[in-house]
């Protein structure tokens, strides 16, 4: 997605600088960590400001992309503060559950930042609702909804006939585990319906996830691990449905890139799934965590043809026509006017 929003910005004729390993990511709350970072950042924010002022190059705007508790914006809200420059968050998000305890400090750098953009563009119902508290008086939020940068043409699908292929693509990693589980738990029950899964994707997991699907004949299963994007569109393109369970899913683009290729989706109703898809008409989302409900879902689309063929179309429609790089520029171009006239409000007060 931090692709994408550059290569919007940069449509609109703006020139996007990014800062090079800018981001402060701490996967445990080490004290220790915190403050080595926090220097870092200090440091930085002073060569920063000194290569500007001798060249003559210091931005107009800063753009800090997914502020959270793990990686709060350490640069922007100082360095937009000195510099005088509107400061937007894309994706921000808080975490109350963290807000006391080891990651205190943490959640606390998240939130100040929070307070001091002028702008939040967010992507989910989930973020705006966990920012809205944070956020300054003269700073608005602006949804932008999820996109992909291109679309297949039509033509590209191949599959529809035959026993129902199923597909999944996720990373074999910890926080995917549950969503793992969950599939091979709602395909168990349905071994007497014809249909096979293909699996894309690798990771430290790997054991616990093939353990997951132990129960499941091997014939069943067809394992890519991790293969390039071009592979992983032409098999998008040879199956039926994209079935990812997306437990506490941030949101996840690979939603998208199924139904651009004509994928009905089948999901949890979880964490930000949700702002991906049309429920009912191109994905069928389920209660979070309901697993009769799952595989309910999941024997229905395995049954009906005509539905996995509907929902396919409207996917591909959807995005097509909603869910495009150009919609979100004309977003963005908004986003952008409104950060420089809430910043001279803020400003004015």
């Amino acid at each position: 997605m931090a692709h994408q929003l550059v290569e919007a910005m940069a449509g609109l004729g703006h020139r996007v600088e990014p800062i090079l390993n800018a981001r402060t990511y701490m996967r445990q709350p080490d004290p220790e960590a915190l403050i080595w970072h926090l220097c870092e950042a200090q440091a930085r924010r002073d060569a920063l400001l000194a290569e500007w002022r001798r060249d003559g190059t210091a931005p107009e705007l800063w753009f800090t992309y997914h502020s959270y508790y793990k990686a709060p914006d350490l640069l922007g809200p100082q360095l937009s503060q000195q510099l005088g420059i509107p400061y937007i968050i894309a994706e921000g998000s808080d975490s109350e559950r963290r807000a006391a305890g080891e990651w205190a400090e943490h959640v606390a750098l998240a939130r100040r930042s929070f307070g001091l953009a002028d702008l939040h563009v967010y992507f989910t119902a989930r973020d705006r609702q966990s920012v809205e508290p944070w956020r300054g008086p003269h700073a608005p939020l602006l949804w932008l909804p999820p996109f992909i940068r291109s679309v297949p043409p039509a033509a590209a699908r191949t599959s529809g006939t035959g026993s129902p292929r199923l597909l999944t693509i996720a990373m074999m990693r910890p926080g995917k585990l549950g969503s793992y589980r969950a599939l091979a738990a709602a395909l168990t029950p349905l071994l007497d319906e014809p249909w096979s899964l293909t699996i894309i994707g690798d990771g430290q997991m790997r054991a616990e996830v093939e353990a997951a699907f132990a129960g499941i004949p091997a014939d069943r299963l067809r394992w890519l691990g991790a293969i390039g994007h071009e592979a992983v569109k032409a098999e998008l393109a040879t199956h039926d449905v994209f079935f990812w369970p997306g437990v506490r899913e941030a949101y996840g683009l690979v939603y998208l890139e199924a139904q651009a290729t004509g994928l009905a989706v089948l999901a949890f109703d979880s964490g930000g799934v949700s702002a991906t898809v049309k429920a009912g008409e191109t994905a069928l989302l389920v209660p979070d965590g309901d697993m009769p409900a799952l595989t309910a879902a999941l024997a229905r689309l395995l049954k009906e043809p005509g539905l996995r063929q509907r929902m396919g179309e409207a996917a591909r429609g959807f995005v097509a026509t909603e869910r495009t790089l150009e919609r979100a520029t004309g977003t963005i171009a908004t986003a952008l006017e409104l950060a420089v006239s809430s910043h001279a409000a803020r400003m004015a007060s």
